[in-house]
């Protein structure tokens, strides 16, 4: 095929490229927009100077947040949220690093099964884990007390943790261990100066992501936690059942924007973590 014709073929395809690109543009972005949509109504409708839920606003108005950050039930809600999050991050972090460097690092029979396990409740649907644990904890007495919920979602949590961290740990050049080792470092020296700081962006991006889990989580709050344990996200949907005013729209912004913080967090701390072992693998070879 001459010079010419192979100019005259590309001249052909490109508006056929372009014009794929743009239809393919066009149809991401109308995606998107159906994503985004409730996010879009939500947020106007949490500065809405309406009693009532009415979309548009008929003016603009603070007071949903006041009430928010003014009733206790309110407040009462969020802090036990946060107190059961941040419990649950700690302990999932905890559980799912060790269980992490277990499966990555260890040799041993039934490896794969006890990874599957560890992961089955991403899989498992929400509603079947809530009525097992409702059933269990109503044996022991535990339904209404934050406890049940911290063990509840730390075992909803851990397999985000065991996920990020094993991913950090399959691109981990253990010869980094070795060569600490044969400088005099123990095992706990070298994980704790030589491993832990390398896969820390792993570790903390597992870390929030079961903050998140445990934040946002309603449906088990629904069945376990009776009305001495109502967290944030069981609080919203008794809002919507038996009061219907915009004071949920203002919750639901403000967790909006914490929770898409955090998810950005993770998403850098993943990107870091990748850079770092790129870096630390090219200076060792």
């Amino acid at each position: 095929m001459s010079r010419g014709t192979m100019k005259l073929e590309r001249r052909r395809s490109q508006p056929r490229t372009s014009a794929g690109r743009w239809i393919l543009y066009v149809v991401v972005g109308l995606i998107i927009l159906y994503l985004i949509f409730p996010i879009l109504v939500v947020i106007p409708l949490s500065f809405s100077s309406a009693h009532y839920l009415t979309f548009p606003p008929p003016g603009f108005s603070l007071q949903w947040y006041h009430k928010f950050f003014s009733r206790s039930d309110w407040r009462n809600a969020a802090f036990l949220s946060l107190w059961i999050a941040c419990s649950v991050m700690v302990l999932a972090t905890l559980l799912g690093t060790a269980a992490s460097l277990g499966l990555v690092r260890g040799r041993f029979r039934g490896r794969q099964s006890i990874n599957t396990f560890l992961v089955s409740p991403m899989v498992v649907p929400s509603i079947i884990v809530a009525i097992g644990l409702y059933f269990f904890y109503a044996r022991i007495g535990l339904i209404g007390h934050p406890i049940a919920l911290i063990v509840a979602h730390t075992a909803l949590a851990v397999p985000f943790v065991v996920v990020n961290v094993s991913a950090t740990l399959y691109g981990f050049d253990e010869r980094l261990e070795f060569a600490a080792m044969n400088l005099g470092a123990n095992r706990w020296q070298t994980f704790r100066q030589v491993t832990l700081p390398i896969i820390r962006p792993g570790v903390m991006a597992g870390a929030l992501f079961a903050f998140i889990t445990s934040w946002d989580e309603l449906i088990v709050a629904l069945f376990v936690s009776g009305t001495g344990a109502v967290t944030l996200p069981r609080k919203m949907w008794d809002s919507i059942r038996f009061e219907i005013d915009p004071t949920i729209a203002a919750v639901s912004t403000l967790l909006i924007v914490f929770t898409a913080t955090l998810f950005v967090s993770a998403e850098l701390l993943r990107r870091r973590s990748e850079r770092l072992r790129t870096v630390i693998v090219t200076e060792v070879e």
